[in-house]
């Protein structure tokens, strides 16, 4: 088990001081109010489901958003939708919220969109037994059914009149928007406005729930060298050419920069000779290069995954200093764009999670420990850490994420619902 989990792990213990609590009658209301729609958020989710979101269909996202904008209205919500700029090609942000003046301030955080686009052949719900198969039916438009039926049984109870809370349903998870600035203005601001933020991606089980995400961001290099023929290469005028330079600083990586806690890095394209062509957008490209011909240019690019942004900007230190020290006769760049945040473990997170644990144990549902971040992606709950305590991983459970073969546990779907219908009510009182 590597330290810094271990201390969290210790941490959490340490928080676990407060006495659980009986079920009282008005949350037993509630949990009989979910269990009543159990049928009714299947199909829900099977509607949804059904409807193409990959994040390149703006008009499927949409869609989709309307069909939750219409619910949430039923149930109280102020509902706006929040286009994004033409070029950009994304649909947008399904955005609702109610103001009370008690408890503390909620941001539930969903995405609206998939990894599957129109013209993927999994398409469809298909439901069988207790499992259900489906393109984003677990990432997650069950997370998103969630937090929906949730709100629904304590509507129904009266239960939200003073409560205040947002939703951010994101139209671009799986596809962040370029730039970021813009894409994830919205979110960033609700995040600053809340007390608290709950994200609704996958569950990771009932006994688990996220209280930190690492960060991502791209990096590229770019290598020079100088074309000639081969019979001359390594002499005083040739050097050592391109490609050469690029095996030296991707080994100086892995032999000076791997083996930091939480840090992975990894090149995920290389090209390399005489003429290279990279297209960014499509992460594709062309090469021409001949076995006695010095290469003169070549290209990775790749990504890194870090805990925190000193990790992040140290990193990107060591890579940089590397990159300097190039061999005879060649030159080299790297440049680095941010994606997602990282989201810190933090005592608030624990806390927060200290109080999902103890509605879990009231709900017969076992303890809540911290997942572990190595094991977890980065998420939109990140672009808000810096502002508010949260923790991820509330939605519903299954397998096969991103595959052909991503299901949903339809069993256990009405239990998360419970779980938090119930976290939400107390932290709302």
């Amino acid at each position: 088990m590597n330290k810094i989990f271990f201390r969290l792990l210790l941490i959490f213990c340490f928080v676990l001081n407060v006495n659980s609590q009986k079920l009282t009658k008005v949350e037993l209301k509630i949990i009989d109010k979910v269990k009543a729609t159990h049928e009714e958020s299947i199909d829900f989710l099977e509607k949804v489901v059904n409807i193409n979101s990959g994040s390149l269909n703006p008009k499927g996202v949409r869609k989709v958003g309307n069909i939750f904008s219409d619910a949430l209205d039923d149930i109280g919500f102020e509902t706006r939708w929040i286009d994004m700029p033409k070029e950009m090609n994304r649909a947008g942000h399904l955005f609702a919220s109610i103001k009370g003046k008690k408890g503390k301030k909620l941001l539930l955080i969903g995405h609206l969109d998939t990894v599957f686009e129109e013209n993927s052949p999994f398409q469809n719900f298909i439901r069988q037994d207790s499992i259900a198969f489906g393109p984003g039916a677990n990432d997650m438009k069950g997370g998103n059914v969630v937090i929906l039926y949730a709100l629904k049984a304590l509507n129904e109870l009266n239960l939200l009149r003073n409560a205040s809370i947002t939703i951010a349903f994101i139209g671009d998870e799986e596809s962040t928007g370029k730039p970021i600035s813009i894409s994830r203005k919205d979110l960033i601001e609700a995040g600053k406005e809340a007390d608290i933020a709950l994200g609704y991606e996958n569950a990771s089980g009932f006994e688990y729930a996220t209280i930190a995400r690492r960060g991502a961001s791209g990096w590229r290099v770019e290598t020079q060298g100088v074309r000639s023929h081969s019979s001359s290469i390594f002499n005083d005028q040739v050097g050592a050419g391109a490609i050469f330079e690029m095996s030296r600083i991707l080994n100086s990586f892995y032999e000076e920069v791997r083996g930091e806690e939480y840090l992975t890095f990894n090149p995920g394209t290389i090209l390399g000779g005489t003429f290279v062509d990279f297209n960014m957008k499509k992460s594709s490209g062309e090469v021409f290069g001949k076995s006695n011909v010095v290469a003169q240019k070549a290209i990775v690019s790749g990504g890194l995954r870090f805990i925190s942004e000193e990790q992040k900007e140290n990193t990107r230190s060591k890579m940089r200093k590397i990159v300097t020290q190039n061999l005879p006769q060649t030159t080299a760049s790297i440049t680095f764009n941010d994606s997602y945040p990282a989201m810190e473990p933090t005592e608030g997170n624990l806390a927060l999670l200290a109080k999902l644990d103890h509605v879990s144990k009231d709900l017969g549902q076992g303890g809540v420990k911290p997942y572990d971040p190595l094991k977890r992606g980065a998420a939109d709950i990140s672009f808000v850490a810096d502002f508010t305590d949260g923790i991820d991983g509330l939605g519903t459970m299954g397998e096969g994420a991103h595959t052909p073969q991503e299901t949903v546990n339809l069993n256990t779907m009405n239990a998360l619902i419970q779980r938090s219908a119930i976290l939400i009510y107390r932290l709302t009182r």
